[in-house]
């Protein structure tokens, strides 16, 4: 068993790309129209472009994910999380491309880690080990 593909779930397609390839630095994988305005977009990072793909996932229509996700963010919770090389190098650079980050950079552990807003209502955290 292989973990090939995983999902955050999204508010609007083109600002989810825009964000999780011109923001976080992902590229785009798939694009495949599915109907109705509904779409299969991927993600990968560029270091592993054969590697695990981000679906991002529509939550229109899911009045369960909706709930579950405002209940994540007004507790704090990451929805998902991203291994990062130098978590102080990144950080700093997606403060300057304007990241709202809820938490900076902090000891947890044998972990580092830091959350932000992703723009799609998640929140998301970097770590470093």
């Amino acid at each position: 068993m292989k973990i090939k593909l995983t999902s955050v779930s999204i508010d609007d397609y083109d600002k989810a790309l825009k964000f999780y390839t011109g923001v976080l630095g992902f590229v785009k994988k798939r694009d495949i129209p599915m109907g109705g305005g509904a779409r299969w977009i991927t993600v990968v990072s560029p270091d592993e472009p054969d590697g695990t793909e981000l679906l991002l996932e529509p939550n229109a229509g899911y009045p369960a994910l909706k709930a579950l996700k405002e209940s994540l963010v007004k507790d704090g919770i990451p929805f998902t999380a991203f291994q990062v090389d130098d978590i102080q190098k990144e950080y700093e650079r997606m403060k300057k491309l304007g990241v709202a980050f809820k938490s900076a950079p902090t000891k947890a552990g044998p972990a580092t880690v830091a959350v932000f807003d992703d723009t799609c209502g998640n929140l998301i955290q970097i770590y470093q080990v």
